[in-house]
């Protein structure tokens, strides 16, 4: 906020513009308009609305009575103020609804008399609360009075839309259970950032989190288990990384006939109530009860479901449910007999990803199924049990929506597919030329879980999901954008959060704002300006990367550490002797010099003491690499393809050669695929004496060696993830060797910048 003594200057935000003005009428303090997702038009006039005690929230509709209720809660909270809600439409905040425009749109009209806000449909209405809350100062979000504070905002005229209709988050319960307070904190903060979707992941092998009452085995039994590797891991990784966050919830455990259990589930009521919770917030709820894979908990406790009734928590790839059997599909229409009556949303989650095969192979039933119905293989019984569940459910007056492996073996011409698979481009685009709706949740960059580094924000945030080559008929079927939490590594609810956000205010903006308004720099602005708010808010957010220096850093003579971060409200310690920086450690205050090799270890800390990453960086004292005195023949570099099943570079070239390619640059051959291991070798260019910066970016392990030394270590199994690296070099050849593993599709590049600290272009950069 900025305090000043004179009126606000009038003015029109262009959609491009930066979103952010000094705002103050006479005394009173105004926030910088700094709204996430970016609204498609603002314009800021003179003056302030100032919110009193005793302010009347005005609806005029019925309908919106709780809406009315939650703005009223919201504000009354913080300010400690009497916000009374009357239907009627006058007030000193009015809501209402309209019919014209795009669904979920509104406008919000801010003047010293008074706010108005009205709604294309209540979501839209819900959409302005929210706007109206971000132009409030950040300590509107504080659960406690504050005192001393404007509860004002600039007078802005917002007209607003979304882009797409489907800005989603995905919770998966399974692996790691929320109890319903903390799926309502993850819920208030997906509507903070109009986010109005909420994919609720329900079952799984590792946990069934629904009661039905039918079978009430699913809970009894499906919804408890003894410690798993990933509950092993998560325990491991709270020791080793010193973060609570990893440690399995107390809550959680209970012990039976002495052994300690891990679980919990939802009752019927408190679905109902996560329901109404969400519907205030304008936010639809999919539940997804996974069929006919993942189903263990029903194939273990109920006879009749499986192709085979020996299967167990050894089996868990084979145990889906038995399309063959009447009784397997009996049972999957009564379970969502219970689901239909518990969500109102129109759709309903199928999963059907990952399901492995092998017993319906070999099942007496599922060949007979088959050869009734002509099916040649056991990708189209998928699709016939699948198409047989969606006529069910269009029976009961749902939709479905399954994950893209519902495209295998036949797709219906209702259903909806949720694309996952990144690496399966044609997945999307062969359900959009079959005339099927779409929702983009591809797993790199959209996958949550995965390990957040200096670009997960940035690759969603330029992501297109109008992939080349689609239509504009393809392009209208792309319902929105999700983003997806697999919590098989995120035990609680403050290590979940911590891997949402601040991810999800880049899909909430991809999903909701015009995409001519696209500006990077103007989004980091915006989210910098967002920590605040989160701070107030309690949510336990990533810090974003530290930015200033590489894994690792190469000097001659004396060097120097300079660290920034983007979050001005975080603390930064360090250390240098190897050990877990604490408040306690050594504060980084400005620019540390370093004269001999020396290893740091950062650790960033929010205001109220949360730990953030360890990062570890290396500057090593170097003087210049001599060149080779080979002169290489050829422009590019050797190319050996190894059909490699691993996890670790080093093991690569032990596998059979499947081929030999050249390449202009470090990358993956067209036409390999599969199982992936290569070695790229050959030599790089420097023009001439200095520290040259290697950035390698991979998915999953790679390593870029030069004169024979270790420059990147990006080895394995992970998400795309670029290390960087640098090293001193004398102008000339000097030998590079790259290493790379992949089992399903992969990435790979490597982007070089000169002593300049500008990137070399790749024609001429190689040879061998």
């Amino acid at each position: 906020m900025k305090k000043c003594s004179y009126s606000l200057m009038a003015g029109t935000l262009a959609l491009a513009g930066l979103l952010s003005f000094s705002a103050c009428s006479e005394n009173v303090t105004v926030s910088d308009v700094e709204i996430i997702p970016l609204p498609n038009q603002v314009e800021v006039s003179k003056g302030a609305f100032v919110l009193k005690d005793n302010a009347v929230i005005g609806y005029a509709e019925e309908e919106l009575a709780p809406a009315a209720d939650y703005l009223a809660k919201i504000l009354s909270t913080a300010t400690g103020y009497t916000i009374r809600t009357e239907q009627g439409g006058k007030g000193d905040i009015c809501l209402s609804l309209r019919a014209e425009g795009k669904n979920g749109g509104y406008t919000l009209n801010a003047t010293r008399s008074g706010v108005e806000i009205a709604g294309n449909g209540y979501g839209g209405v819900i959409a302005g609360i929210e706007t109206l809350r971000q132009l409030f100062p950040a300590a509107i979000e504080s659960q406690q009075v504050v005192a001393g504070t404007d509860w004002a905002v600039p007078s802005v005229s917002i007209t607003d839309a979304p882009r797409y209709d489907w800005r989603g988050l995905m919770l998966d319960v399974s692996r790691h259970f929320y109890d319903t307070d903390e799926v309502k904190e993850l819920l208030d903060l997906m509507a903070f950032y109009k986010m109005n979707k909420f994919h609720w992941h329900l079952t799984d092998d590792q946990g069934w989190r629904i009661e039905i009452k039918q079978y009430p085995l699913l809970t009894e039994k499906g919804a408890w288990r003894k410690f798993n590797s990933h509950d092993r891991d998560c325990m491991i990784y709270a020791k080793q990384q010193d973060n609570p966050d990893y440690e399995i919830p107390q809550k959680y455990l209970h012990v039976e006939n002495g052994d300690t259990l891990y679980g919990g589930f939802y009752t019927q009521d408190q679905i109902r109530d996560i329901v109404k919770y969400a519907a205030v917030r304008g936010i639809d709820v999919l539940p997804e009860v996974d069929m006919p894979g993942h189903m263990l908990a029903a194939v273990s406790n109920y006879q009749g479901v499986a192709c085979t009734d020996k299967v167990g928590w050894g089996t868990t790839f084979s145990s889906p449910v038995c399309p063959g059997k009447d009784s397997a599909i009996e049972f999957c229409k009564n379970v969502y007999k219970e689901i239909f009556a518990l969500f109102p949303y129109k759709y309903v989650h199928i999963g059907g990803d990952e399901v492995e095969k092998t017993n319906w192979k070999k099942c007496p039933d599922c060949q007979r199924r088959m050869r009734a119905n002509h099916l040649n293989t056991e990708e189209e019984l998928q699709a016939w049990f699948t198409h047989t569940m969606e006529k069910f459910f269009n029976e009961n007056g749902k939709e479905m929506i399954g994950w893209d492996e519902i495209i295998e073996g036949g797709l219906s011409e209702t259903s909806t597919v949720m694309w996952w698979r990144s690496w399966s481009k044609d997945a999307s685009k062969e359900a959009t030329a079959h005339g099927n709706k779409v929702i983009y949740t591809p797993n790199a960059p959209f996958y949550l879980d995965y390990q957040q580094d200096k670009k997960s924000v940035i690759n969603i945030y330029d992501y297109n999901p109008e992939l080349e080559g689609m239509t504009d008929a393809q392009k209208d079927l792309i319902m929105g954008v999700q983003g997806n939490i697999w919590c098989e590594w995120i035990p609680s609810q403050d290590r979940m959060l911590y891997m949402a956000a601040p991810r999800m205010l880049a899909i909430a903006e991809l999903g909701w704002s015009n995409p001519a308004q696209k500006d990077w720099n103007g989004f980091t602005e915006r989210m910098a300006a967002h920590f605040d708010r989160l701070n107030t808010m309690g949510i336990n957010y990533r810090i974003p990367d530290l930015e200033g220096f590489y894994e690792t850093n190469t000097f001659i003579g004396e060097g120097k550490v300079t660290v920034e971060c983007l979050d001005k409200s975080a603390s930064i310690y360090y250390t240098t002797d190897g050990s877990i920086p604490t408040q306690a450690s050594a504060k980084y205050e400005g620019p540390i010099p370093v004269t001999e090799t020396t290893d740091f270890t950062f650790r960033t800390f929010r205001p109220n003491g949360k730990k953030g990453d360890i990062v570890k960086t290396r500057f090593i004292k170097s003087e210049y690499a001599p060149a080779t005195d080979v002169k290489p023949e050829k422009k590019g570099l050797k190319v050996a393809w190894y059909d490699y099943k691993g996890d670790k570079c080093s093991e690569i070239t032990q596998a059979p050669l499947k081929g030999e390619y050249e390449s202009a640059s470090v990358t993956i051959p067209e036409g390999v695929s599969g199982n992936i291991g290569l070695e790229i070798t050959g030599y790089i260019q420097a023009p001439k004496d200095g520290i040259y910066t290697f950035a390698l970016l991979s998915d999953d392990g790679s390593y870029l060696m030069i004169d024979e030394e270790m420059v990147v270590d990006n080895d394995g199994p992970h998400s795309p993830r670029e290390l960087v690296g640098q090293k001193a070099l004398k102008a000339g050849y000097h030998p590079v060797v790259v290493r790379y593993f992949d089992h399903n599709g992969g990435t790979l590049s490597l982007k070089v910048l000169g002593a300049d600290g500008k990137e070399l272009p790749v024609e001429g950069l190689f040879a061998h």
